[in-house]
């Protein structure tokens, strides 16, 4: 029996709100809402149906006075979303309504977000290489570390005991949670680690690096078990299907590599226009949302993202 090519003859289709370019793409927990942070300073709520083809009802998130730049769903709560902005607010926003139910000012630009996975707890990290945890029930701050070189993307892992740090020296730091005491520092990659993602199934954390490639590190070992050698630029960010299976990765290569996690083999490549600020997938379904530089012929911001995954275009 032959082998099935897996995402051949899937399409992309294209979602158009925005009035400049989108940073940020994410899905609730549910997979049934994407939500979409954009430099012209607002979010945007679309439903998606991973089979439907209805008219994509959008809701605004305004408030921000400057760029979004990344947010984040609440992992347990299918209507709750987190936004980190330039203008140092974070905001939580109640998605059906489009209204912000907390907002908290810190001292710097935000620029990465992550919800713990119990959704107790969200960290920060600004562009002063500043990290704080915010208590989301109370929505006030309740740790404070600046670090003496520059953090990348952030994350938890699954169980919450570990935090990751990644940064300009092309290491990923280990830290306990929530002592923030250091674990462990590992030298991931020749240049800087720019973004991280962890496996669904808690068995994995991979880092996309400056030096164009995504290492795979064992959680339980702390160890690099392979790497994707695909792309040719920086790596920009890096996602995770549901099943822990594949991984997706982007960068200013004109494509998406999408990547079999055991044998580090890439399976397909989706054609993009621009370089790539986002890559989600759908924590249900195989629907990969991506959003980059897009310009129109003007040289304009489209302001477009796009869902890779459907059986109609």
């Amino acid at each position: 029996m032959a082998e099935t090519i897996p995402f051949k003859n899937l399409h992309s289709r294209e979602y158009q709100g925005h009035k400049k370019k989108v940073h940020s793409v994410a899905w609730n927990c549910s997979g049934t809402k994407l939500a979409s942070g954009s430099v012209d300073q607002t979010a945007r709520i679309w439903q998606i149906e991973p089979h439907g083809h209805g008219k994509v009802k959008d809701v605004e998130l305004k408030g921000h006075t400057d760029s979004v730049d990344q947010l984040c769903w609440d992992p347990k709560h299918a209507e709750l979303i987190a936004t980190a902005s330039g203008d140092k607010t974070v905001r939580l926003w109640d998605a059906r309504s489009g209204k912000c139910s907390q907002q908290v000012e810190l001292s710097g630009e935000n620029i990465n977000i992550t919800y713990k996975t119990d959704g107790t707890h969200i960290a920060v990290g600004n562009r002063d290489d500043e990290l704080t945890i915010l208590d989301v029930r109370k929505f006030k701050p309740i740790h404070k570390r600046k670090f003496n070189y520059e953090v990348n993307e952030i994350a938890w892992n699954t169980g919450g005991d570990m935090f990751f740090l990644t940064t300009g020296n092309g290491t990923v730091e280990v830290l306990a949670y929530p002592s923030l005491q250091a674990i462990n520092t590992l030298n991931a990659h020749t240049a800087g680690c720019y973004c991280i993602a962890t496996d669904p199934l808690g068995r994995y954390f991979a880092v996309g690096s400056a030096d164009s490639l995504v290492s795979l590190w064992s959680i339980k070992e702390m160890l690099c078990l392979r790497t994707f050698t695909k792309l040719e630029w920086p790596v920009r960010t890096i996602s995770f299907n549901h099943t822990g299976d594949y991984i997706a990765s982007a960068s200013e290569d004109l494509f998406i590599d999408i990547a079999n996690v055991q044998t580090g083999r890439s399976v397909h490549q989706i054609p993009c226009r621009a370089a790539m600020n986002s890559v989600e997938w759908n924590p249900k379904h195989n629907l990969l949302a991506f959003a980059g530089d897009d310009k129109n012929k003007y040289q304009a911001d489209e302001g477009v993202f796009r869902i890779f995954g459907f059986d109609s275009a």
